[in-house]
């Protein structure tokens, strides 16, 4: 009765979350998916342009079609092609949200140069199953149910709708369901490797190999491990088309450790060219489990390789998308400094506005529902510091992580990111998207998703994934923002003035992602230059102008605090910018581009610190008071009321770190 009782909740949970503690939701594939097998890849002509002290590329690696099943279940019927096709600037149809209205036309301003399709590995085979006509279980009670045909007699009785509902088709009670994947999940387990066969076919056909290389493709998924509804997810990125068999789920899989080993054994370690990299998303979900210690009832040389593997497969972190920026936030456990105002910036639990439970030194559960604690460690700045406290406690920092953006876009419209267009995660109506009432994780607290940069030699799989790799990568919260960053002990003071800025920082020095060399004799303290280029936008809608430039140091003291400083070292904070409220028209000065050389000026040698670059825009209309003053006024929800939504917002940029380490790797 027990044993039965814990399924049923697991079923639950599982409806509303994607996971259930830490064992397997199903049986592991038997026999085991194979590894990836070594081949020769498809010839490609060098590209034209490629510029040796690299080049800036924006991208989305983070993108669902209807192959996913939340997607599928709330309206998107687009394919891994349709996502292609958006990102390269072609139209596409796609969900508008309201079943009267149907389908809209979605048509992007400017292409993107990388995108990845990264659908959930979860249940991917069962959406297949579900929703083509001619496959052996589509007229099965899981299907149905899926389909919204029919409704499972659990979520009947719990009086759940909608897309808790209909997911229940795909869940069994123990293992997948037999009615859908047939006996011992056979039928699923073929179906698995032919949806990915065909995911990789597409972005195959889509990767330009000529010698323009305008666009790049990358074969991905997204592990969604979501125990109790906390998010624990990674986007999987591969190198190239030599792939393994299958993709790598949560419902087998359910410890990002154990995610790690398996990528290693099916891909990088086997000799095949294969080789992935985990991307973690959305820390600010986890309730202080993304980044903590996985490893630490382990002997101690054991810690280590866990936490090298970590920093090996996990060299950048998505930091900004659709469900909020995870970049700091003020108030937290130990950590010491003066508060920065621009932490309170799209934070998708309750937008920062309200009290909240701290973690401390321990994690908690529900953050998806909005519920349970937040932890310093949900947030980037403080993941960072966390990692140089391991690096002083074990010798590893496991937390050298880079940063990225990417959207989370549940539409198939990678780096469909403007202010100008509603965040659809999946087609939600403008009363849907406006009312915020008394919830905690309201759709008015989303956002349009942020971009992935990288500086890379040229637009090829190669060069991205290296970009990736070495941490020369920045994230945007959605406007094509051009930060660069160096540091080192001899930069020249008038680097700003050169022609040859980029080619006098890794000449004289290292670049965002990278780690100072240990510190000559005779200098007193590293420089730090940083420019930055506004993102110009198009004729139609120019972009907004840069106000300033930041610098954010963060340290740990001996006593184990968490110290932050901000320094504000280019453009001014009292420019005069403002919004005209009337009509969302930016006024006010603000500059095209910006540059400093910069010395900290508290600098201990003696002290571990790490330093990254934040750059800011002039204030603009956030989407939600350019979708309110769409309506008539009589028409418009709470959210637009200024005292529940924010009506402007300062978009930005933000650079990988550079670490200062007193003679210790990182």
């Amino acid at each position: 009765m027990h044993q039965a009782f814990f399924k049923r909740t697991c079923v639950l949970l599982l409806l509303g979350s994607l996971g259930c503690g830490i064992e397997p939701t199903t049986t592991p594939w038997s026999p085991p998916p194979g590894a990836a097998q070594a081949q020769t890849l498809a010839p490609r002509e060098p590209c034209t342009s490629r510029v040796d002290v690299k080049q800036p590329f924006f991208g989305d690696l983070h993108i669902h079609t209807g192959i996913s099943m939340d997607a599928y279940s709330l309206g998107t019927l687009t394919s891994p092609d349709d996502a292609y096709r958006y990102a390269t600037g072609e139209p596409i149809e796609v969900y508008s949200g309201d079943p009267a209205l149907g389908m809209r036309t979605a048509q992007i301003e400017r292409p993107i140069d990388f995108a990845a399709v990264t659908d959930h590995a979860e249940w991917m085979a069962e959406v297949s199953l579900c929703t083509t006509p001619d496959s052996a279980t589509y007229n099965s009670t899981g299907c149905q149910i899926y389909r919204g045909e029919d409704e499972a007699w659990l979520t009947r009785i719990l009086g759940m709708t909608g897309f808790r509902a209909r997911i229940g088709g795909l869940i069994g009670l123990s293992g997948r369901r037999s009615d859908v994947c047939g006996e011992d999940d056979e039928i699923c387990r073929a179906e698995l490797g032919a949806v990915w066969r065909a995911n990789q076919a597409s972005a195959e056909r889509f990767y330009d190999r000529t010698s323009d290389c305008e666009f790049t493709t990358f074969h991905a998924w997204e592990y969604s491990h979501s125990p109790y509804s906390t998010k624990l997810h990674r986007n999987v990125i591969l190198r190239n088309e030599i792939v393994p068999e299958l993709p790598v789920s949560s419902l087998e899989t359910p410890r990002e450790i154990d995610l790690r080993h398996q990528l290693v054994d099916l891909c990088n370690d086997n000799d095949s060219g294969c080789e992935a990299i985990a991307i973690p998303h959305n820390p600010n979900l986890s309730n202080g489990q993304m980044f903590a210690i996985e490893y630490a009832d382990l002997p101690l040389e054991e810690q280590r390789k866990e936490a090298a593997l970590r920093a090996r497969l996990e060299p950048v972190v998505e930091m900004m998308q659709i469900k909020g920026e995870s970049e700091c936030r003020n108030g937290l456990f130990q950590v010491v400094g003066e508060p920065d105002e621009l932490c309170n910036f799209e934070k998708v639990r309750d937008l920062g506005n309200q009290p909240f439970e701290d973690c401390e030194e321990g994690s908690g559960k529900g953050a998806q529902a909005g519920r349970g604690c937040t932890s310093r460690t949900d947030f980037v700045r403080y993941a960072l510091l966390e990692g140089m406290s391991e690096q002083d406690r074990i010798g590893v920092n496991p937390y050298a992580f880079g940063f990225i953006g990417s959207t989370d876009n549940h539409m198939s419209t990678p780096g469909a990111v403007s202010e100008r267009d509603v965040p659809y995660k999946f087609g939600e109506t403008p009363e849907d998207l406006l009312t915020v009432g008394e919830q905690t994780r309201a759709p008015a607290f989303w956002n349009p998703g942020g971009l992935a940069g990288v500086w890379a030699e040229e637009n090829s799989r190669d060069a991205i994934f290296d970009a990736l790799k070495r941490r020369e990568s920045f994230a945007t919260s959605g406007p094509r923002i051009v930060p660069r960053f160096f540091a080192g002990w001899e930069l020249d003071e008038d680097m700003c003035r050169s022609e040859d800025f980029a080619k006098s920082g890794y000449s004289k020095g290292v670049p965002m992602g990278a780690r100072l060399p240990v510190k000559p004799s005779g200098t007193a303290a590293p420089r730090f230059a940083v420019s930055a280029l506004a993102d110009p936008g198009t004729v139609e809608h120019p972009a907004g102008k840069l106000q300033r430039i930041q610098i954010i140091k963060g340290w740990v003291d001996p006593a184990g605090l968490f110290h932050q400083k901000v320094y504000e070292v280019a453009g001014d904070a009292n420019n005069g910018a403002s919004v005209d409220m009337k009509n969302c028209a930016p006024r006010g000065p603000g500059a095209a581009s910006l540059c400093s050389v910069w010395e900290d000026p508290a600098f201990n040698v003696e002290q571990d610190a790490v330093y990254y670059a934040r750059v800011i825009e002039n204030p603009s209309c956030r989407w939600s008071a350019r979708l309110c003053l769409s309506l008539p006024e009589d028409e418009r929800p709470d959210g637009c009321s200024p005292d529940k939504l924010p009506q402007t917002i300062q978009e930005r940029a933000w650079t990988s770190p550079i670490w200062y380490a007193t003679g210790k790797e990182t």
